[in-house]
């Protein structure tokens, strides 16, 4: 079916008060929670839930099986792999509620988090960073650095294009495919002109 500019299979629930972008695509069986805002030319696959006043930019690939819970802001260019999921509180118990301690999560432009990983809550993942198939994050994620592990750990960085970066002994790399070029300067990568 097509609303307004954008898709949706007919098995897919989608709630009042959500503002769904242009050119945007939400598959069999996802359920998109009230009020959230998805961007343009987002791509939501099979089997997602998508709750309450969750933020996606333009251009994020939900893969099948995720879930997004109320917290989350992902920016441009997010890509979510298949079955990860984000938590919204540190502390759960069933017989207590804590929906006022949700805490928010925010996935900066150009990351990408691979399957079946977990990101707990209150941590910034940076600017197209690369989380490992089942990673677990438990803390901030630099911009452009490469995590696997669980318990998360940086094993390297990556550039805009999801290739290694391999630094030579100026603190300078190029990135095989684009030929972009970066420099490490302690413990940030800065993406030069």
């Amino acid at each position: 079916m097509i609303k307004s500019n954008y898709f949706f299979h007919e098995t897919a629930i989608i709630d009042d008060g959500c503002n769904i972008g242009e050119d945007s695509k939400i598959w069999h069986f996802s359920h998109i929670m009230s009020n959230c805002i998805i961007g343009n030319n987002c791509n939501i696959g099979q089997n997602v839930v998508v709750s309450p006043e969750v933020v996606l930019g333009n251009n994020v690939k939900v893969q099948n099986n995720v879930s997004i819970y109320t917290g989350v802001i992902c920016e441009d260019d997010v890509f979510l792999g298949p079955s990860m999921v984000f938590t919204n509180i540190v502390n759960p118990r069933s017989a207590i509620i804590r929906r006022d301690n949700y805490q928010k999560t925010l996935v900066k432009k150009g990351a990408s988090v691979g399957a079946n990983a977990t990101i707990i809550c209150g941590n910034t993942l940076g600017k197209f960073c690369l989380i490992g198939a089942g990673a677990v994050v438990t803390k901030e994620v630099p911009d452009y650095a490469l995590l696997v592990g669980n318990p998360g750990k940086q094993i390297g960085w990556v550039g805009e294009y999801g290739h290694r970066l391999e630094f030579n002994e100026k603190n300078y790399a190029l990135c095989p495919e684009s030929g972009q070029e970066y420099e490490l300067k302690g413990d940030i990568v800065v993406r030069l002109k």
